[in-house]
C-alpha cells in the first residue's frame, strides 16, 4: 500500500489543486491539510469522506487500498 500522504499529495497535484483549494473545499483549515500531506496528521473518518468526495473518488481508491469482494 502506497504512503496516504503520498498519494493524497499527488491526487491533488493530478487535479491541479492547490493545498488552500482541498482545505476550503472539504472546510478544514489549511494547515490541518498541510499536515495530512506531510505525514504529521490522518484525517478523521467524516474528513476522509469529505476527501473522497471532493476529489469524486471511493475510500478505497483515496486510501490506495486494492479491495477485491471476498468469493465464499
Amino acid at each position: 500500500m502506497k504512503n496516504f500522504s503520498e498519494h493524497l499529495k499527488n491526487i491533488r497535484i493530478t487535479k491541479g489543486l492547490t493545498q488552500r483549494q482541498v482545505a476550503v473545499g472539504i472546510d478544514v483549515g489549511e494547515r490541518l491539510y498541510q499536515r495530512y500531506e506531510a505525514g504529521k496528521g490522518k484525517p478523521s473518518f467524516e474528513n476522509l469522506w469529505a476527501l473522497a468526495d471532493f476529489f469524486d473518488i471511493s475510500v478505497d481508491e483515496l486510501m490506495a487500498r486494492d479491495w477485491k469482494p471476498k468469493c465464499t
